[in-house]
Formats: structure tokens, C-alpha cells, sequence
């Protein structure tokens, strides 16, 4: 096959719990690249938090926010900001609950608190950097947002308002009890079919690897989709094949059973 595009997801992915990343997973992404196939970043966080990461692998197109956000050559390709009532409704719920939210717009990390153990840790997590409180006056302009300190049998109290919206749990050492806000319309697997028809690249000649829930219509919408070993195993059934974990060399790993590394 005559591979065009890949797709990663960085946490859990590319970076390993103590946020580096493995030797062979640079040397894998310059071996592709030299192939002329082209390497996106589709990742759920903000991408004004990746920059230095992707300058570090020589990346320079993006899908963020999972999927609400994709460039490709500083072109945007998607835009697609949450409606402001659906977060509205969602901050009265998680007032109501005791849960926390972030929301992420281009420039910055907005948090309903910043003082708490629980959002200090996720941040810390996520060495997130550009935070500030959230505030009425950005609510239209965000991509993309977590919930924290959700318990399992709350989650339908979110998805019960409103329809295609689910809550996909974050799948990072060290955080519990977190989910991503997904759009059945915006996410990750819509961000990739977007770029693929941009570029005029079949599915078949796509690669993606994740790990999380939010990687799932990604790895739906390319013909080679690979889950890590460290993977939520809900993810098995929509990955076609299995690599190492990301403490194992899983990029470069599951590109060589393509033959497309050595």
C-alpha cells in the first residue's frame, strides 16, 4: 500500500506518563516522513500547549481539541467552536455536582477554579501553562473541554442533555474520574475525514495510533488503525491491529508491521 498521512495521538501515545517521549518514536516519524508521508499531531488538548513538542518531532499540522480544530501549512481546515449554551447548561450541572471543568479556547486554559487539588492536578498532569479562570466572555470561543471529578454513574446526567454529546474517559496515568466532551459531529475521526478530503488522500492510505475512548472514530477513519497495548481496552474492537505500549517503543513498533520502519 502506498501510505500517504499518519495520525497520533500524543498522550499515552507519543509521551509516557513521565510526559517524554521514546527515542524510537522520533527516529519512526523522521523515517516516515523521508518516505514523503505526511505526520499530523490529533490530540485532545489545546495546540497552544503542544507547540514545543511538535517543534521537537518536526510536526507542523495539527488536529486539537479533539477535532473541534485542524491546519495543515498554518491553513485552517476545521473550526468548530461548542455551542455556548450546551457549556452554559453543562457549568450549572457541574456547579450543582461539585465537578470542574476546563475549557479550552486557541489561546488559553480556562478553569472554573484554579485552587482546588483537583484542577491543580490535572494541569500538572497535562503541564498545562497558559491557565486563567473561566469567565462569561470567552464561552464563545471554546474548541474543546474536560470535565473532572465525575463519577462513572454521573456521566448520563451530561449526555442526557443534549443529544450527540457523549463523555469520553481520559486515559492518562494519574487522572481519574475525567472525561473529554465529544461531538458526535466534531471529533477526531471527523477532523481526519476532513483533512483526507482536503488533500485528496484515500482512507486506505492512512495510518492512525491512539490509546484513549476519544480515539475511536479516528482509528475508524483510516485503513490502518493501530490501538497501544496500554490502550482503554473499550478501544480494541475499532483499532484493526495492536502494538506495543508507548513504554515500548509502540510507534515505531506498529509501523514496522507495515514495513515502513526499520
Amino acid at each position: 500500500m502506498n501510505y500517504k498521512i499518519l495520525f497520533l495521538d500524543i498522550d499515552g501515545t507519543i509521551l509516557k506518563p513521565d510526559h517524554t517521549y521514546s527515542p524510537s518514536t522520533k527516529e519512526a516519524i523522521v523515517q516516515v516522513q523521508q518516505q514523503g508521508i505526511l505526520v499530523f499531531l490529533c490530540t485532545g488538548r489545546p495546540l497552544h500547549e503542544v507547540n514545543d513538542l511538535a517543534h521537537d518531532l518536526g510536526i507542523d499540522a495539527y488536529i486539537g481539541y479533539n477535532g473541534a480544530y485542524a491546519a495543515y501549512q498554518d491553513k485552517p481546515l476545521v473550526n468548530e467552536p461548542m455551542k455556548q449554551h450546551t457549556l452554559e447548561s453543562f457549568l450549572l450541572l457541574a456547579s450543582k455536582h461539585h465537578h470542574e471543568l476546563v475549557c479550552y479556547t486557541s489561546e488559553k486554559n480556562y478553569f472554573t477554579t484554579l485552587f482546588n487539588s483537583i484542577t491543580k492536578d490535572f494541569a500538572e498532569v497535562f503541564q498545562l501553562k497558559q491557565n486563567e479562570r473561566l469567565s462569561d466572555h470567552v464561552l464563545d470561543q471554546i474548541l474543546g473541554a474536560s470535565i473532572m471529578n465525575v463519577s462513572p454513574d454521573q456521566i448520563k446526567l451530561y449526555e442526557a442533555m443534549e443529544e450527540g454529546i457523549h463523555l469520553s474517559k481520559v486515559n492518562v496515568e494519574g487522572v481519574e474520574n475525567c472525561y473529554d466532551i465529544i461531538r458526535k459531529q466534531v471529533n477526531k475521526g471527523e477532523a481526519v475525514k476532513g483533512v483526507l478530503e482536503h488533500l485528496q488522500i484515500k482512507k486506505e492510505q492512512a495510518i492512525a495510533f491512539g490509546d484513549g475512548m476519544n480515539d475511536k472514530e479516528m482509528l475508524q477513519a483510516v485503513g490502518e488503525g493501530f490501538i497501544m497495548e496500554n490502550g482503554d481496552p473499550n478501544l480494541l474492537p475499532f483499532a484493526k491491529h495492536q502494538t506495543t505500549s508507548v513504554q515500548n517503543s509502540g510507534i515505531f513498533n506498529g509501523l514496522k508491521q507495515l514495513g515502513l520502519v526499520k
